[in-house]
């Protein structure tokens, strides 16, 4: 029986992807694979990517049967009214993203926004967040912290903000969260070996949930110390300065 808060039965299945080239169901609940085998039409930032996904998944779901609409920085805002039209119907869509749980650092959360606007049930589904992840291995306060998405890439403005996220971090006891585009990864920590105080404690965490795993928090001058290559790795940052 549908909720009486919702004005439709079909509901909006937020469905979390592996952060990597992982076996799928070692790394999502196996509650994913039903919803999975349930669902025939998806928002995806990728055909290709998210036709793979729902491959590893479950190999055996024809892949001519999936619907899908793409939602990327080329699709237009006036369309995405459109992709929830089957739930309006009483059938189910699922939205993925590239890379980990959607809605979270990701364009899906336009979706959902509309999802709610209308009247659509929102049900976010267990998975991997590497944001999450990064936080739980880090050490930092876990109570209290802030993600920043992408630092600005202009180095002035960069050394300018990577100082005041230090700052903030002291004055709130807060654990500052950010990422780079994979190849700008090592140019990053340069910077942060250049401008932070040496005591600031900085976390690197890349290629979470694959074999290739690391993850280490130590300070800003440790890290001088130490030899990491995370060229092309997928990779969050984690900084805090304590009192």
């Amino acid at each position: 029986m549908a909720d009486s808060s919702f004005k439709y039965s079909g509901k909006l299945f937020m469905i979390p992807t592996t952060l990597g080239d992982s076996n799928s169901l070692e790394v999502l609940p196996a509650h994913i694979k039903k919803i999975i085998a349930e669902t025939d039409e998806y928002i995806v930032e990728n055909e290709k990517t998210a036709r793979r996904a729902i491959k590893k998944v479950l190999p055996e779901k024809p892949q001519q049967a999936l619907k899908l609409h793409l939602l990327n920085k080329f699709t237009e805002l006036a369309d995405l009214p459109s992709y929830l039209n089957s739930c309006k119907e009483g059938k189910n869509v699922g939205l993925m993203s590239e890379a980990g749980c959607p809605g979270v650092a990701d364009p899906g959360a336009e979706m959902v926004k509309l999802a709610h606007l209308q009247g659509i049930q929102v049900v976010p589904l267990v998975g991997p967040s590497s944001i999450l992840l990064a936080l739980m291995g880090s050490g930092m306060n876990g109570q209290g912290f802030c993600f920043h998405g992408y630092l600005p890439i202009d180095k002035k403005e960069r050394k300018h903000e990577l100082k005041n996220l230090e700052r903030i971090s002291a004055e709130k006891n807060q654990a500052q969260i950010f990422i780079e585009t994979p190849y700008r990864n090592n140019k990053l920590l340069e910077d942060m070996q250049q401008n932070l105080h040496p005591g600031t404690r900085l976390c690197i965490a890349c290629d979470l949930t694959l074999p290739t795993e690391y993850i280490l928090t130590c300070t800003i001058q440790e890290w001088t110390k130490t030899k990491v290559d995370l060229h092309k790795r997928p990779t969050i940052f984690i900084i805090q300065k304590d009192f």
